[in-house]
Formats: structure tokens, C-alpha cells, sequence
């Protein structure tokens, strides 16, 4: 696949090669994992005082699952995350992602009255206050960056 170049994507979610401009579309599992991660704990892997700290945090790599929201988020669901957010070339592919075990048992809990996947709703919540503000930020950079022509 070849190089893209455009830089474009919510700042929290993009990967260390697309902030080095030197990606192709395999940074759109990274970005995969990051949506799991939000969709588990109800918050991004990745944050920062500002976007200088963000994207340094983002470089880094690493990611925690400290919290008490991670109590009942089962090691399968967890692995997945760190495959995917990972080095491109230890990072799963959506073939392999498809394939691995969460989503095998994800399908097959979908067939019967089992549910693994548990979004309490204060995670909902707190998604929904970052997701506004992240919003806001970034029609406000645009109103600011954006000329009147």
C-alpha cells in the first residue's frame, strides 16, 4: 500500500505516523483501537494539556488500564487494544482484528442471551462531555485558522 500524506483525524485518536506524515492506511487500526478503548473506559489512551503534550503522549505510546472501569473489561478485550495500538508493524491488520478472540466470542455471545460487551452509562456520559468539548475546541480553532474569503 502506498504512503498517504494528508494529515487529517480527531488529534486524539491519530497515530505516531501520521503525525510524523509517513503513514499509510494501516494507522486506521490504531485509530480502531483507540475507539475500543473510548467505547470500554469512556475515555481516549491518549491525552495532553494541550496538542503539544497530546501528539509527545501519542509518540509514547503507552497506554494504562489502571482504572476501575477496566475491572470488568475481560484480558481478550484488552489484548485487542494493545495489538492494535502498536508499532505498524506489530499492529493487527482489520483481517487479523476480525479474527482475534474478543471478536470471535463477541459473536458468539451475539447469538445467545450472554452479553460481554457492558457500556455502563456513566461511560456514555462521559463520552458524550469529552466528545462535545473536543467538538468545541475544534470549531473553535477553525473559526479562528479558517480565512473570509
Amino acid at each position: 500500500m502506498g504512503t498517504m500524506c494528508c494529515k487529517a483525524g480527531t488529534p486524539a485518536y491519530v497515530s505516531p505516523e501520521v503525525i510524523n506524515g509517513d503513514y499509510n492506511i494501516d494507522c486506521d487500526m490504531w485509530a480502531a483501537g483507540c475507539v475500543l478503548y473510548v467505547m470500554l473506559a469512556g475515555y481516549p489512551p491518549f491525552y495532553g494539556a494541550n496538542e503539544i503534550e497530546l501528539k509527545s503522549n501519542i509518540m509514547k505510546g503507552y497506554i494504562e488500564f489502571d482504572g476501575d472501569e477496566w475491572k470488568n473489561v475481560s484480558r481478550d478485550a484488552i489484548n485487542l487494544i494493545n495489538k492494535l495500538i502498536n508499532k505498524p508493524q506489530k499492529r493487527l491488520t482489520a483481517d487479523e482484528a476480525l479474527k482475534h478472540k474478543w471478536f470471535k466470542k463477541q459473536s458468539k455471545n451475539k447469538d445467545s442471551d450472554e452479553e460481554e460487551l457492558v457500556i455502563d452509562t456513566s461511560k456514555l456520559k462521559n463520552m458524550k462531555r469529552r466528545h462535545t468539548a473536543i467538538g468545541q475546541m475544534a470549531m473553535s480553532n477553525i473559526s479562528v485558522n479558517v480565512s473570509p474569503d
